[in-house]
């Protein structure tokens, strides 16, 4: 059995970009920092409502914990 060098290293090239790709996909926080930095750029009027909406859930959300505790 014989392998030719080139079919080594075209295997070795589609094993790096695989581990690339999988990488790149388990990196989460990369990722969301990219799709910010994306609607940033496109739309930042989203951006400015998306903080908001976030900013609201968590407002209610302590003040509901908050009004709870008092019970």
């Amino acid at each position: 059995m014989t392998t030719d060098r080139s079919d080594v290293e075209r295997a070795r090239a589609d094993l790096a970009a695989t581990v690339d790709a999988i990488t790149y996909k388990l990196n989460v926080p990369k990722r969301t920092a990219e799709r910010v930095r994306r609607l940033r750029d496109d739309n930042p009027l989203a951006l400015v409502g998306l903080a908001l909406g976030v900013a609201v859930a968590v407002g209610g959300a302590v003040w509901g914990i908050v009004a709870a505790r008092r019970r």
